[in-house]
């Protein structure tokens, strides 16, 4: 990731317009900035959330709140609590996000 002609700023996550994005069951809500090339974001899962598709895009996503199960194609599972994150590039590893109990997190890509 390169990240240039990005000026020093600071967001105001609560200010930043929502859009809402269905899954197979619950919805995520985003709020979206972008930077460039680098798009930043707020999301909020809500409980029972599951993600409708399997994701090739690369990110780095951290849990603000909440508890996050993200799968791999493989079967591979992997549970985020606040304050743990992953990273994963474009292309490397398909995955899919669900939550119980809802999540926020924040992701850069």
């Amino acid at each position: 990731m390169q990240m240039t002609e990005i000026p020093f700023g600071t967001t105001d996550w609560n200010a930043v317009p929502s859009t809402l994005h269905p899954g197979v069951t619950g919805q995520a809500t985003w709020r979206t900035q972008q930077f460039g090339s680098v798009r930043v974001r707020q999301v909020e899962y809500t409980p029972g959330y599951l993600a409708d598709h399997w994701c090739s895009k690369g990110h780095i996503l951290l849990v603000l709140e909440g508890e996050l199960l993200t799968e791999l194609e493989d079967g591979r599972i992997f549970t985020l609590t606040p304050g743990m994150s992953y990273q994963v590039a474009d292309q490397a590893e398909a995955h899919r996000s669900s939550t119980e109990h809802g999540a926020k997190l924040f992701i850069v890509d």
